[in-house]
């Protein structure tokens, strides 16, 4: 289908649309006050009236990933965390097989936003090459770095054990979630990740404007303390979309808990690579979608 744009200099008779320039220059970033939030000056509507109000907004700025001097991707992320988020991006996305093979990470702000330049071993390195290679088009960030269509779907390691979690668990992780994500409680806008013990306990918690940027934050964070993948689950505080799964497969995280809906390509995905997964994640209730097995069955269905 053809398509026509309208130019500057198109649209000069009554009624037609002119295009404008962009004569509104991008906002610069100040790298020496780079903070989670921020406050503005907002009017709030409560109880039948105006009031004039302060309001913590949760921020977000460009982050670019280098590897060994290469520019990777760009993605819009919260700015706390950075080291967490390079290394667990890295990870997820199967560009590291292991941390080891991060050799260093450096984090430099700039008034465009944040880059960070990864060290990497040769051989993912040269991993990185061959997929640029093969580069036919860029994707949206909701693909985390994607670079072609034939990625989207991409093969991932088989899930190991199944882990055996409760419902008492789930609830008593869903119950914590709340005092364990102190940014959401100042700006309401920023989705939470949180590693969970077997036995329900919140023992790390990362957060992020975006849902796939807090879960890569706390992949890094588990790498960094050398944590093993295979002896807790995720609770996201999102839905559980494909690439939350893919991500936590990809590292091999046996379970993934939402305390909402999971989108029908995640529950796919998650079957074929035997990825536990459970939706609406909210007191007494959940979902199993996937891997039912994993959880225990005191409870028995009516």
């Amino acid at each position: 289908m053809a398509q026509h744009h309208v130019g500057a200099s198109e649209g000069s008779g009554d009624g037609d649309t002119v295009a404008s320039a962009c004569d509104v220059a991008p906002r610069v970033i100040d790298p020496d006050s780079l903070t989670p939030s921020a406050a503005f000056d907002v009017r709030r509507f409560r109880h039948g009236a105006w009031h004039q109000a302060r309001d913590d907004l949760a921020e977000e700025v460009p982050v670019a990933l280098e590897f060994n001097g290469i520019s990777h991707v760009v993605m819009l992320a919260t700015p706390a965390d950075i080291e967490d988020f390079a290394l667990g991006f890295a990870m997820s996305e199967g560009i590291l097989n292991d941390r080891r093979e991060c050799y260093g990470v450096d984090v430099t702000a700039t008034v465009q936003g944040i880059t960070v330049h990864l060290e990497i071993s040769s051989r993912a390195f040269a991993g990185l090459k061959e997929r640029r290679r093969n580069l036919t088009g860029r994707t949206g960030c909701g693909l985390c770095g994607t670079e072609s269509l034939d990625q989207v779907l991409r093969a991932l390691p088989a899930a190991g054990e199944p882990l055996r979690v409760s419902h008492a668990a789930l609830a008593s992780a869903y119950a914590g979630l709340a005092r364990h994500q102190p940014l959401n409680g100042v700006t309401g806008a920023v989705h939470g990740a949180a590693w969970c013990s077997v036995q329900g306990e919140i023992l790390c918690m990362r957060e992020d404007v975006g849902r796939h940027n807090a879960l890569d934050k706390l992949i890094g964070a588990l790498a960094r303390d050398a944590r093993p993948f295979d002896c807790g689950f995720v609770l996201m505080t999102s839905r559980a979309s494909v690439e939350i799964v893919q991500k936590a497969a990809q590292v091999g995280i046996p379970m993934v808990a939402a305390v909402s809906a999971a989108t029908a390509l995640a529950v796919r995905t998650a079957a074929d690579a035997g990825v536990a997964l459970v939706g609406f994640v909210r007191g007494e209730q959940c979902v199993i979608y996937t891997g039912g097995a994993a959880l225990d069955d005191s409870a028995r269905p009516q």
